[in-house]
């Protein structure tokens, strides 16, 4: 990522007027002076241009540019270059104070307007004053918004805060989806899928998540061969090659992997889905949280889609029930949340338990993995958390070896901070 060429990644220019602020916000992301910071007006003159990795959008090149109100004559030929950075831009940053907004930022959204630029604002200096509530909203009229203070927050704060909002308008062609399972099948392998029929499913229908698993592995130039859970052993039995990957329903993992020899791939549909529509390193983390729940935990269960949930639920009944019964906890809370609204303050829960995500595009998902995040919540998925409490978490991670190695280390620092405390460990 860090040799990747300029022209590869996304241009993300900074604005703003003169001193609020842009050259202290780009040295707080990217961990390096790389402007110069000064009370006096118009000391950043010429564009300047500094690379990084913004995971999980990838290589990004921020361009710091000078304050749009210097009205010396040197001031103008800043401008001036200012400006054409515009043709560069693939997001534009428009930093503010609290409670000040004047022609100039006018003048400069209508330039990202014409210029088609999605942008948002951020608004600094919030430690020294308090933007009120009347003048975010009118900013968020416009674009999506965030607070940072370049000067007392840390880098990790704000990049996580930046993170959210780059999230809501970075173009669709620098969010690419990852593989779904293409790459763990080779041209010409095989891979079979374990599809118990699924109630909530239309009639005479697979549900998405299969479809495009099976759309895929074709698609891979690969085959794939799809069967219920009872009839797994004969196909394993009568072929005449091992499969490259089992992939089965989360809610028959303990069988299948008994079925599954130990030398073939085995993981979930769901666990691909937490790659292909999110962050399957930080699910991974999140998911060593459940382990240690305590008595009043709060826990919320997330859902993309809106069906009509039937008596055995795979959110609202089953993993509630499996969770209980793995961390032998009576007193949890569960709360439910089901839709394309997702609540604003996460900040009461232990961790957040995702489903899927098949009906959200991967902005989407990516923006509610920041704000758990950003609130210091983790968060993890359905079908990691089935397999964590049936006992094969690791073997349906070990196709992911980046994610594998991220739930270890999650479950040893916690180890740590627990014998730390003197408190009994267990293990996993």
């Amino acid at each position: 990522m860090n040799s990747t060429p300029k022209g590869l990644r996304l241009h993300i220019g900074v604005f703003g007027r003169t001193n609020v602020g842009k050259s202290s916000l780009i040295n707080l992301l990217t961990g390096q002076e790389v402007s110069i910071v000064s009370e006096i007006p118009g000391t950043t003159t010429d564009v300047v241009e500094k690379a990084m990795e913004i995971l999980p959008i990838g290589p990004v090149l921020f361009l710091d540019t000078a304050g749009v109100d210097d009205e010396s004559l040197l001031g103008k030929e800043r401008i001036r270059k200012a400006m054409e950075i515009l043709k560069r831009c693939d997001v534009a940053v428009l930093v503010v104070e609290p409670d000040r907004f004047t022609d100039f930022e006018e003048q400069l959204i209508e330039r990202f307007e014409e210029k088609k630029i999605p942008f948002a604002f951020v608004i600094n200096k919030v430690d020294f004053s308090k933007p009120s509530e009347s003048f975010i909203k009118k900013l968020e009229e416009k674009a999506p918004v965030i607070q940072i203070s370049a000067k007392s927050d840390s880098r990790e704060e704000a990049l996580s805060k930046f993170k959210e909002i780059l999230l809501k308008v970075v173009p669709s062609e620098f969010l690419k989806e990852p593989q779904l399972i293409g790459d763990l099948v080779p041209p010409g392998g095989i891979a079979v899928l374990v599809v118990p029929i699924d109630l909530e499913a239309p009639k005479g229908r697979l549900i998405l998540p299969q479809v495009q698993t099976i759309r895929n592995v074709l698609d891979s130039d690969a085959t794939a061969i799809v069967v219920k859970e009872r009839e797994l052993p004969f196909i394993l039995s009568v072929l005449n090659k091992r499969p490259d990957i089992v992939v089965c329903d989360s809610q028959v993992v303990l069988k299948v992997s008994a079925d599954v020899p130990p030398d073939v791939k085995f993981t979930t549909f769901s666990v691909l889905f937490s790659r292909y529509k999110g962050n399957i390193t930080e699910f991974a983390k999140g998911l060593a949280t459940i382990k240690n729940l305590k008595e009043g935990a709060k826990v919320l269960i997330a859902e993309s889609c809106t069906h009509h949930p039937i008596e055995d639920d795979i959110g609202r009944v089953k993993i509630p029930r499996w969770i209980r019964q793995f961390t032998g906890l009576k007193d949890i809370e569960f709360h439910h949340h089901a839709g394309r609204s997702y609540p604003e303050d996460l900040s009461g829960y232990d961790v957040v338990v995702h489903c899927g995500a098949c009906t959200l595009n991967r902005r989407e998902m990516l923006s509610r993995i920041e704000a758990a995040k950003r609130a210091g919540v983790p968060i993890t998925n359905y079908g990691m958390t089935i397999s964590l409490t049936q006992g094969v978490a690791e073997r349906v991670l070990e196709p992911f070896p980046s994610a594998l190695r991220a739930f270890r280390n999650s479950i040893k620092r916690r180890k740590r901070n627990v014998n730390r405390r003197g408190c009994k460990i267990l293990d996993i």
